[in-house]
């Protein structure tokens, strides 16, 4: 037959058990999402930032040709000239007449001789396009006028000075970047080999890694389709700025959540594992006083029947069994009185009935209830008591029945030869009531769980002594209902010093 500690083992394992299932894996799950959430929270930036820097760069598009439209144009002796709010955007000229290419730059030579015939179709407003050649990727303006074209490369420099004009109202300053155009690279797949393709994808990769962030980039519309509008971070990158900071305050929650389900997890345990040793502890309780209240009840039983059964004659003995049925129905009456104490305490239904007085008044009162108790015991018992001791504020029925259980778990806890030592001590503005005894001594480990209620030590001398395990427990409520604190200084076989500490009155 399993014991009692085995059931109540396991049922705590049952239901730290189910607790775990319940609440602790679906807790790694969720975690477990957000730990993903955290590994992908740089690629979620860089999409969002992509997203919002798209749009700006659609709207800076728009602005960006709009303003070439209506760009200024005039031809000199210098050839085509063009002019966006004061700023000149003519790098190179020239002209084409007869399909023959005039222009003093070779390289802008060689990039319209490829155009051919095409100047032909050319109306006589300007025009803004870009060409990929061999040589290069530019922007040309061209306007003809009757039969010849007169043309211009536009500066790189000069284009990115109207971008950045045009987009210093899409730029925040948390958020700084510059725009640029960029020629769209030219693959040529067919004529390049494995070994080509390799070398180029690895110089992609070193150049984005050591060039500028790239936030967003969008392809413009004909005729400048060789063109990409690119929006470039400056400063510290931007996604890893946020990533960063958003890595982190997920982390941090998530640090946080596992604390407080740890803590939470063990404080739960904590308490099922209290709770079905406090459910086995009153069962033992109701128990025990069960067989403590059996023995006087059985006592005063056989000691009426005796009475009735007119059993005893003589006077002498029929006076020792009424000072048996009056010890016996004391005993009883104590133990009833000591259960409805604690369940008046822990109902919050005891009061108490302060006022100030002397605080030998109420140690007289437990020293001569202890005595009379105890008449005929062999015991030295000695009181001490200091002068100038300060009133307190105090139930005298109360504090008075808390050291009279410090007395009696003295005078029941130690052994045959029984040394008991009362002291009244000042301490500072308060009083110390020490309680000293000679008995077995208490384990530095079970001298908080003492105050426990119906807690008892397991030693050979508890189980043979007969106690509730509420005493220390009822003491300890009423002390501290008076503002004050029971302590204990015990090591085993050295005794044990119990010690009410009770505030004094200022007078």
């Amino acid at each position: 037959m399993a014991n009692p500690e085995t059931i109540e083992f396991l049922s705590f394992r049952r239901t730290f058990t189910l607790l775990i299932v319940l609440v602790v894996l679906p807790s790694a799950g969720l975690s477990g999402f957000g730990v993903v959430a955290i590994i992908n929270e740089r690629a979620a930036v860089e999409k969002r930032l992509e997203l919002v820097w798209h749009d700006r760069l659609d709207v800076l598009s728009r602005e960006f040709r709009e303003a070439l439209a209506t760009a200024r144009v005039s031809v000199g002796e210098g050839g085509l000239q063009l002019n966006v709010g004061g700023l000149s955007l003519s790098q190179a000229h020239f002209r084409v007449e007869s399909n023959e290419v005039q222009s003093a730059d070779p390289t802008l030579k060689a990039v319209i001789g490829r155009l051919g015939a095409e100047f032909g179709a050319l109306p006589e407003t300007p025009i803004f396009f870009s060409v990929a050649a061999p040589q290069g990727t530019v922007v040309l303006a061209a306007l003809r006028q009757g039969k010849s074209v007169y043309g211009a490369q536009l500066s790189a420099a000069a284009l990115e000075k109207v971008l950045t004009d045009l987009g210093t109202s899409l730029v925040s300053g948390s958020e700084p970047a510059h725009f640029a155009l960029v020629p769209v690279k030219q693959e040529n797949i067919a004529v390049e080999g494995v070994v080509a393709r390799l070398v180029s994808g690895v110089s992609e990769v070193r150049e984005a890694a050591l060039g500028t962030r790239e936030l967003a980039g969008l392809a413009l519309p004909s005729p400048l389709q060789d063109f990409r509008l690119v929006a470039f971070a400056e400063g510290e990158d931007p996604v890893t700025l946020a990533s960063t900071r958003n890595r982190i305050l997920y982390s941090v929650l998530l640090v946080v959540f596992y604390v407080t389900l740890a803590l939470g997890v063990v404080f739960t345990g904590r308490t099922l594992y209290r709770e079905a040793r406090l459910s086995r502890l009153k069962t033992d309780f109701v128990s025990l006083v069960s067989h403590e209240l059996r023995t006087p009840l059985t006592s005063i039983r056989l000691f009426i029947d005796m009475l009735a059964l007119g059993r005893v004659k003589d006077p002498n003995e029929m006076q020792t069994v009424l000072d048996l049925l009056a010890k016996e129905t004391a005993r009883l009456s104590s133990m009833i009185e000591k259960v409805l104490d604690w369940s008046r305490i822990e109902g919050g239904e005891r009061a108490y009935h302060r006022e100030i007085q002397p605080v030998m008044r109420v140690v007289d009162v437990a020293v001569t209830a202890f005595r009379t108790s105890r008449v005929g015991a062999t015991m030295n018992f000695t009181v001490e008591v200091s002068e100038a001791l300060p009133d307190i504020d105090v139930d005298r029925d109360a504090i008075s029945g808390a050291l009279l259980n410090l007395l009696q778990n003295a005078f029941k806890y130690t052994g045959e030869t029984k040394r008991i030592a009362l002291r009244v001590l000042t301490d500072g503005d308060g009083v110390v009531i020490e309680v000293e005894d000679n008995g077995v001594g208490i384990a530095r480990r079970e001298q908080r769980r003492i105050f426990e209620r119906f807690y008892r030590i397991d030693s050979l001398l508890t189980r043979e002594t007969e106690g509730s395990g509420l005493g220390l427990s009822i003491a300890q409520r009423i002390v501290q209902a008076h503002r004050g604190k029971i302590s204990i200084d015990s090591a085993p076989g050295k005794g044990s010093t119990f010690r009410l500490h009770l505030p004094g009155v200022n007078t």
